[in-house]
């Protein structure tokens, strides 16, 4: 729901979010208060040493003042957990109820400073009470503390502007006087969120890119969330429902209803040639990523086998370009390539905002010079990943005395962030390299128009994995998420506290989907529901009630898709979600970009991306084939290739 309005501002916390905090806060409070009861009753007796009188006030207001708040708080939490997201009404006595328990923290910290003092006199009395005094002092700032803490955390630097009008806009304004508010607003919304880019980034230094990277990034993400009135638990909350009705869908589909794009016979032909080709240069694009990644992979023999190049530098050896401060980076792309020193022509690791490490090597196997341009492993590669701006590419080559090796071709690759930059210069070079190839390894959605997409599909080829989030991440399926998120919790009639629940223990030990209801089943469902009408913030224009879909609406950023053809990687039945089940089994086939049109939802969302399970992935399903053509007779796996 919106977020509470307290004090005459807006906060980042809902009246339903205080369900698990107020239990807990119970639970510490209920043991509290017997321990200072029993401390009470069974060391009554020994009070009466100098300065007991005061001791046994102190215990006995405590005691009082401790039941108190247990009855607050307890009314806190059965208020919160009533009525649903988008029907706060039965919970419209949250606010005084929080003036309340908010009031009791000045006598709570009076009576600790009291307490503090009692002790720092040096009151002489049996040491078990004097020890039960000092832990309760203890408590007593502690839990002011953490309260403080959180009120840190849910503080919203633009509540004070929002708190004044309702969720659904200000409608008594006139339109030029709403314009120029929700420009006020997103101005305020993009300034606040440079402030926090440039505090999360505050080492990564301040020259031009950089500035125009966090104002990039700012301007992203107040487009983003300035038009909804969600807090982070509505958000969980949504994510959570999605899942399970994302797997009821898919769980109900009847195989006559899945849409498939069949390849062409040429594609299908060359699956296996291209899948060796990934299996390959894969190799490349973990190797780019330096010791780190090499070291998380052989985490027991990692270091032993590339100490000796991190002590010494043999690149002044060989005539290698920009071999500088390789140290063990250079061992572990020795280890994970399999090549030797003479075979490396440039490395570099030199890190900043839209600057990319990347390695130039000669492969001899596959007669070709790959370049193999590093992911993401820097705050300044995120800043990089979060620049979401579109440009035209000039293709025209002017370039005179294009040169290459006669027999060996070039070929680009990379992983996640290098996978899109690898694709670019493809792109970029297919003019003076007509031969030129790129391998993609989980690459980002939003990277190319529809028209270059198509034209990419002869040189590129993509490889995704599962329910892999980036390579469905642009913003166009960002904002079709929120708009299912809005749809899926005003369609929920259950509590926050409910969902989340449900949601946790499905994503840890599964079990079935619950029947949610999905866009199908309410019908013409482009108009916002009246429920999701109170998560707009201030009449949100993301939302167009005079068009059929709310993702008509003009946007700064155009629709843009993955590069190439797309090999997908999907797991055959169920790993489960601990290690203790046997190792996944995958299946392999052909993809259209439409497969990726959507966010999954998944607890491999992320996990998929990793070029370590993508790697593991790539050698069980290569051995499965490889099983399957060797020993046909014999039962071998079978491996779709759909």
């Amino acid at each position: 729901m919106p977020g509470m309005v307290l004090f005459g501002r807006r906060w980042a916390i809902a009246s339903d979010d205080l369900v698990f905090p107020g239990v807990f806060e119970l639970f510490v409070r209920v043991l509290w208060w017997i321990g200072i009861l029993t401390l009470y009753l069974v060391h009554r007796g020994k009070l009466d040493c100098p300065g007991g009188v005061l001791l046994s006030s102190y215990l006995i207001v405590l005691i009082i003042l401790l039941a108190v708040i247990i009855g607050t708080v307890s009314a806190i939490v059965c208020v919160s957990m009533k009525g649903t997201i988008c029907n706060p009404g039965p919970r419209k006595s949250m606010s005084k109820l929080l003036y309340v328990r908010l009031a009791l923290f000045l006598p709570e910290m009076v009576w600790a400073s009291l307490g503090a003092a009692w002790i720092e006199d040096g009151v002489q009395c049996d040491r078990t009470v004097g020890n039960g005094i000092i832990a309760t002092v203890a408590v007593s700032w502690i839990t002011v503390a953490s309260t403080a803490v959180i009120i840190v955390i849910v503080f919203d630097p633009l509540g004070g502007k929002m708190a004044p009008y309702p969720p659904a806009g200000p409608h008594h304004l006139d339109s030029h006087e709403s314009s120029q508010l929700l420009n006020g607003l997103k101005t305020a919304a993009t300034s606040v969120w440079e402030t926090r880019i440039k505090l999360l980034c505050c080492c990564i230094g301040k020259d031009d890119r950089t500035r125009v990277a966090f104002s990039s990034t700012a301007e992203l993400f107040s487009t983003y969330f300035s038009d909804t009135d969600l807090v982070p638990s509505d958000i969980a909350a949504g994510l959570a429902l999605l899942h399970q009705q994302q797997d009821n869908i898919r769980n109900n589909q009847e195989p006559d209803q899945v849409v498939s794009h069949s390849p062409e016979s040429s594609q299908e032909a060359d699956l296996d040639a291209e899948l060796e080709n990934c299996h390959h240069y894969m190799q490349f694009a973990a190797a780019a990523y330096g010791w780190p990644l090499y070291i998380y992979r052989n985490p027991f023999t990692g270091l032993c086998r590339i100490g000796g190049d991190c002590c010494r530098s043999r690149t002044t050896d060989y005539d290698l370009v920009g071999g500088d401060q390789l140290t063990c980076h250079f061992g572990s792309i020795l280890q994970t390539t399999g090549l030797q020193y003479r075979d490396f022509i440039h490395v570099s690791f030199h890190d900043k905002v839209y600057e990319l490490p990347f390695l130039v090597a000669l492969d001899h196997r596959k007669e070709s010079v790959v370049v193999a341009v590093r992911g993401t492993m820097s705050l300044q590669d995120i800043l990089t990943d979060l620049s979401a701006e579109s440009e035209p590419l000039d293709l025209e080559c002017d370039v005179q005395d294009c040169w290459a090796h006669k027999e060996y071709r070039l070929v680009i690759v990379g992983h996640s962030l290098g996978a899109g930059a690898a694709a670019l210069l493809t792109i970029m070079l297919r003019n003076p390299y007509p031969q030129v190839r790129c391998y993609a390894f989980s690459p980002p959605r939003g990277l190319l128009s529809k028209s270059l997409c198509e034209y990419s599909k002869t040189f590129i080829v993509s490889l995704v994995l599962g329910k892999d989030v980036i390579p469905r991440l642009s913003v166009t399926n960002l904002e079709d998420l929120k708009r299912r998120i809005l749809r899926v919790i005003a369609h929920c009639n259950k509590p926050k506290y409910k969902i989340l629940l449900r949601g946790c223990w499905y994503e840890l030990f599964g079990g079935h989907p619950e029947d949610l209801p999905t866009e199908l089943d309410g019908g013409d469902l482009t108009q916002p529901l009246l429920g999701e009408r109170s998560l707009l913030a201030h009449g949100s224009p993301a939302y167009s009630f005079s068009s059929d879909s709310p993702l008509e609406s003009p946007s700064k950023y155009p629709p843009l898709y993955p590069p190439g053809r797309i090999l997908h990687l999907e797991e055959v039945g169920t790993s489960g979600r601990f290690s203790c089940y046997p190792a996944a089994r995958y299946s392999v086939k052909w993809s259209h970009e439409s497969e990726f049109s959507k966010i999954l939802i998944g607890p491999k969302m992320l996990t998929d991306h990793m070029p370590d399970i993508l790697m593991r992935a790539l050698d069980s399903v290569v051995s499965d084939r490889a099983a399957c053509v060797s020993c046909p007779t014999q039962g071998g796996p079978s491996v779709d290739v759909a």
